[in-house]
């Protein structure tokens, strides 16, 4: 499959706003990649704890959308999100899903999207109680940078 290429500037967009990406090699697409929401403690399964980096834990969502406007075939999921706090850490996603955690799920398999589809769901995050991220981050392997989304402070 061809390899994503955001073509969003680097600085960071609001949630809502579209990162616009096209693709290179021999085959082309285009398309766009969306935070639609940021939720801080949402229900889970079990509190977060050690055993996912965090002490005093609770679950973030971030929903997303990503859209195969054109061209061929793209694959997503989980992997390439993370969430950056102000201190220079990052949280990276832990591949769970089912249970209570929010729906709809984003896969944490790669999952085909043909052009003219989108794929849409949220991702949970393991996130200390009292800090919020500063910014949700995209890095699909295949970009040479990241797109990134700020947080609202609440």
């Amino acid at each position: 499959m061809p390899t994503q290429v955001p073509t969003t500037p680097a600085t960071p967009l609001q949630i809502g706003q579209e990162a616009i990406w096209g693709e290179s090699g021999n085959e082309t697409a285009s398309g766009t990649t969306t935070v639609l929401a940021y939720q801080h403690f949402v229900k889970g399964v079990t509190p977060p704890g050690a055993e996912l980096g965090v002490v005093d834990g609770v679950w973030a969502a971030v929903e997303v959308k990503i859209c195969n406007k054109q061209g061929a075939e793209i694959s997503s999921d989980q992997q390439p999100w993370s969430l950056a706090f102000a201190d220079g850490t990052r949280t990276q996603t832990t591949g769970l899903n089912g249970g209570d955690l929010p729906k709809p799920e984003y896969p944490t398999i790669p999952t085909v999207v043909k052009a003219g589809d989108c794929l849409r769901g949220r991702i949970p995050f393991p996130v200390p109680k009292n800090q919020r991220p500063a910014k949700i981050v995209y890095h699909p392997s295949s970009a040479k940078t990241a797109t990134e989304w700020i947080v609202p402070a609440s």
